[in-house]
């Protein structure tokens, strides 16, 4: 298997092979490997991604029920809504169907909120110059992507992922395949974290 390291989570590990891009000689370069400690805490590094919109922390998914850090982040976010879903053949109906829908580069008109309580996966996202950013979300791991961004998301070869889906409100998740430029949401996401006109700072739920 062709590995390369990468920091995901505050620790080095060894990628596996995505289902949709193994990491091979010629592929190396499709994206920027996310430094997730920079993600956690913004430090000054080669990706700034609340510069992108993008926060997240890193949770205990064996008592989320309970978590008290969760439910301030929740409180403080307006996440009014929560359910958990498995990406799994057994689990999920059409589960080849959906997975390849998933991967197809997308926005939504609201955030898009995942707690990985079991398994992994990965985010991509462009980055300013529209390049992609490939995020590893683990056990623990939890990601906000604003409105407006565009992104997929796909499974390695485990095939495996249990998830926590949050939302403000009643939640709704019609996908924009792109490009929809013209949506108001891609519109404010352009004018506030590409063009850099607006400065948005995550809520400390600390």
């Amino acid at each position: 298997m062709a590995k390369r390291k990468f920091f995901e989570l505050g620790i080095w590990t060894t990628v596996k092979k995505t289902r949709d891009y193994p990491i091979t000689v010629n592929q190396r370069n499709l994206f920027h490997w996310a430094n997730f400690q920079d993600l956690l805490h913004s430090k000054p590094g080669p990706f700034s991604f609340l510069e992108l919109g993008i926060v997240s922390w890193r949770l205990n998914p064996d008592d989320y029920e309970n978590d008290e850090e969760l439910k301030r982040i929740r409180e403080a976010r307006g996440y009014s809504y929560m359910d958990i879903c498995d990406v799994c053949p057994e689990k999920l109906p059409n589960y080849e169907a959906k997975l390849k829908n998933f991967f197809e580069e997308h926005l939504h008109t609201d955030e898009e909120i995942r707690y990985c309580l079991e398994g992994s996966g990965y985010f991509d996202v462009r980055d300013k110059s529209d390049r992609w950013i490939r995020i590893a979300v683990k056990k623990g791991g939890m990601i906000v992507l604003p409105a407006g961004i565009y992104h997929r998301f796909t499974l390695d070869t485990d095939n495996y992922i249990k998830a926590m889906r949050l939302f403000v409100g009643e939640p709704v998740w019609t996908p924009y395949n792109r490009p929809h430029d013209h949506l108001p949401a891609r519109k404010a996401y352009v004018e506030s974290f590409i063009e850099n006109k607006a400065c948005t700072q995550a809520v400390d739920a600390n």
